[in-house]
Order: structure tokens, then C-alpha cells, then sequence
């Protein structure tokens, strides 16, 4: 069987599940109630990519597109958008954001590639004012953390050479240095956790306050950068004084 025919049979197999004389538990489920599985699939499929385990591996990927099939049923049942709907607006973004593949766009380097995305993200949605707009706030605190720090840092609102990037970038090239540096990450955020329960502490609510405060600093920053490039545009009419 060929990968479209394959695709095809699970989505035929999905529509009978959810269709008259199929499965009720398929058939009375919403987009809100596969929520839970949704999540934790991601992080079945997280762990199999962990472990090196090809047949894991492939059993959550499974997982995971039987996610995605589920929401399009429910989706075409109710007469709103398809799978084949969903595969074409992916395929659509996907030649958008790489204009250097698809549109002949010169690049230099992976670095031009992340600022071409990011440029075109933008343009897609202009109702978004931060850069920290459209950060999932149900994130675990380590991966909000990571995309509140990135975003800062791409927006130029976490300067790369300051001091606590530098000590950051320090130990980071010391724990490369002993051959260890996620192992020994992971143990220092472990005691680290470790030192918090003792004292009483939730490191997740405290690693998610920290990230609030973060995220208001930076709307701030961005705040004063377009009060000050507006003072120095001219007004309108202005040059012809």
C-alpha cells in the first residue's frame, strides 16, 4: 500500500468510527474533550524521539496523526473544513515561509532563513503588536521560558553581550567542554527543583512568575522603542514646511 493509499484508508477508517453503526465513544467526542490526548500524545511522542526507539517511534507519530485526523472528522462532520483542507493550508505556509526553496529568495545562512520566517509570520499576522504575542501561555515553564528568551533575543530586546548572557554562554561552553552539558543541566535543574521542595517552594510557579515579569519588561522595552522611533519619523505634511 502506497503512502496515499494508507492515508486514505485511515481516513476512511476514521469516518467509519465516527460514522452511523461505528464506535459512540468516537462518535461523542469533541475538538474540547481530545484536548488531554492531544497533550499527552506530544509527550509520548517527545519520549519516543528520547529513547531512539524506531518502532516507539512510529507507534506515537501514529498517535499523533490519529490526533489530527480525529479534529478534521469532527470538523467535516459539522461541514467546516477537511483534512485535505488542512494539508493544502499547510502546504500553502510551508512555500510561503521558504521563499529561498520555493521563490528563488537569496539567503545567506540559516540565520537569514529564521529572519525571512519570523519577516513573513509577521506579514500573516499583523494583528499581533509583540513579539511576545502568540506565545501559548499553557506551556511547561521551561519551553515558555526558552520562547519568551528567544523572541526577546531575535526582536534585539535581550541584547546577546549582556552580562547574564555571557555568564549563560560560559557555562554552557564549560559543560560542552566535559562532554557532558545536558546531563549536567539536567542535574543542576534537578537540584535545583530538589532545594525548592525542601524549602517549601513550587519551582514551576516560580520559574512562571519569573517569565511574567520578563514578558512585561520586554512589552515595555518594545513600548519605549516605537514611542522613540515615532518621535523621530516626521509628521505628516511636515516636509513640505
Amino acid at each position: 500500500m502506497d503512502a496515499e493509499s494508507a492515508l486514505g484508508d485511515l481516513i476512511a477508517v476514521m469516518a467509519r468510527l465516527r460514522g452511523p453503526g461505528g464506535c459512540p465513544w468516537d462518535a461523542e467526542q469533541t475538538h474540547a474533550s481530545l484536548v488531554p490526548y492531544v497533550i499527552e500524545e506530544a509527550h509520548e511522542l517527545a519520549e519516543a524521539i528520547e529513547t531512539g526507539d524506531d518502532a516507539h517511534l512510529q507507534e506515537e507519530l501514529g498517535d499523533v496523526l490519529l490526533q489530527v485526523v480525529f479534529h478534521a472528522d469532527i470538523a467535516r462532520a459539522d461541514g467546516r473544513f477537511d483534512i485535505d483542507d488542512v494539508a493544502r493550508g499547510l502546504s500553502e505556509k510551508l512555500r510561503r515561509r521558504h521563499p529561498h526553496v520555493f521563490a528563488g529568495t537569496a539567503i545567506n545562512g540559516v540565520g537569514e532563513v529564521i529572519a525571512n520566517w519570523d519577516a513573513i509570520k509577521r506579514e500573516e499576522k499583523p494583528e499581533r503588536e509583540s513579539a511576545m504575542d502568540g506565545i501559548t501561555p499553557s506551556l511547561p515553564a521551561l519551553a515558555r521560558a526558552a520562547k519568551v528568551l528567544r523572541r526577546g533575543e531575535r526582536a534585539g530586546l535581550l541584547p546577546a553581550d549582556d552580562a547574564s548572557a555571557a555568564r549563560a554562554r560560559d557555562d554552557a561552553s564549560a559543560a560542552r567542554a566535559r562532554d557532558d552539558g545536558e546531563e549536567a543541566l539536567g542535574r543542576s535543574l534537578l537540584e535545583m527543583v530538589r532545594g525548592a521542595t525542601a524549602a517549601g517552594l513550587d519551582a514551576e510557579r516560580a520559574l512562571r512568575g519569573a517569565i511574567r515579569e520578563l514578558e512585561a519588561e520586554l512589552r515595555d522595552r518594545e513600548a519605549a522603542l516605537r514611542d522613540r522611533e515615532a518621535a523621530r519619523s516626521p509628521a505628516p505634511g511636515s516636509a513640505l514646511l
